[in-house]
């Protein structure tokens, strides 16, 4: 059993750390502070530490086409709840950095993927296999 990865990173605002985390997200919340939220980021703990002057980091990398935002953090799910939360984000009119798509088609490591961006500007990426013995290949 993989054991659940412990996350903390800055937020500017706390309530809205929790609107998006714990509404939009669904994810449960943990212990709390006035400065720090824990939620459950699908089985892993994540950590949003209040830093009011928090600002996102403007560096992106090519993948596949697309700029990718570094760094960024997010969670390998399976291909229906990938699925479930593309549709979440898009009903909640949260903007996508890079919409979901299939990236890497008929490649080793074939992936659907999705990002976007918390309202501190921390970029997240979800992703899915539709064969997880793919999610380390090289060939």
């Amino acid at each position: 059993m993989i054991r659940p990865f412990h996350l903390a990173f800055p937020v500017h605002d706390l309530t809205a750390a929790r609107a998006f985390y714990g509404d939009m997200l669904g994810c449960p919340e943990g212990r709390s502070s006035d400065q720090w939220i824990d939620f459950d980021l699908f089985g892993h703990q994540i950590v949003a530490h209040l830093d009011p002057k928090a600002k996102p980091v403007a560096v992106v990398n090519p993948v596949d086409g697309h700029a990718v935002p570094v760094p960024h953090f997010g969670v390998v799910l399976t291909m229906d709840d990938w699925q479930a939360l593309a549709d979440r984000v898009a009903r909640a009119q949260v903007p996508f950095g890079i919409a979901p798509h299939i990236r890497f088609a008929g490649q080793p490591g074939e992936q659907a993927t999705m990002f976007f961006q918390d309202p501190s500007g921390n970029a997240l990426e979800f992703k899915a296999f539709a064969d997880d013995s793919m999610i380390f290949a090289t060939s």
